[in-house]
């Protein structure tokens, strides 16, 4: 993958997440995940759409943002390799866990974001192959 652009790279991360953020979300509502959550007093519920966004759009962010400075400066990346994680693990605790999911629905969510991890570390390490080449 470090034979890649950049803009390639984050693409292919990006649908990568999308890809297993959906599968995820499939078996979690197989296994019993009904994604409604209370809002200021109004039901709602993560429907794929939303969880598409919700991947997509962070990811997309943040690995852009990232190869972009990283051209200018070496120490973006290993950066990114710490916040970027932080960020997506961290959401679970300050947007995931307090709606008030079902177990399975909380479960399921709290694996979407986790999944984040290993693609954005993934994808910040051939970015940086690329720009040390």
């Amino acid at each position: 993958m470090s034979r890649l652009r950049s803009p390639v790279i984050v693409t292919i991360a990006v649908f990568a997440a999308v890809a297993l953020n959906l599968i995820v979300f499939a078996v979690g509502a197989a296994l019993g995940a009904n994604y409604r959550f209370v809002s200021q007093g109004e039901q709602l519920t993560v429907d794929p759409l939303t969880l598409i966004g919700f991947s997509a759009v962070p990811l997309a962010v943040g690995l852009t943002v990232a190869a972009l400075l990283s051209m200018r400066w070496r120490w973006v990346i290993p950066a990114a390799l710490i916040i970027g994680p932080v960020l997506a693990l961290g959401t679970i605790l300050i947007m995931t866990v307090p709606a008030g999911f079902t177990t399975p629905s909380l479960v399921a969510l709290a694996v979407c974001h986790a999944i984040l991890v290993p693609v954005m570390v993934v994808a910040l390490r051939a970015i940086r192959r690329r720009r040390s080449r």
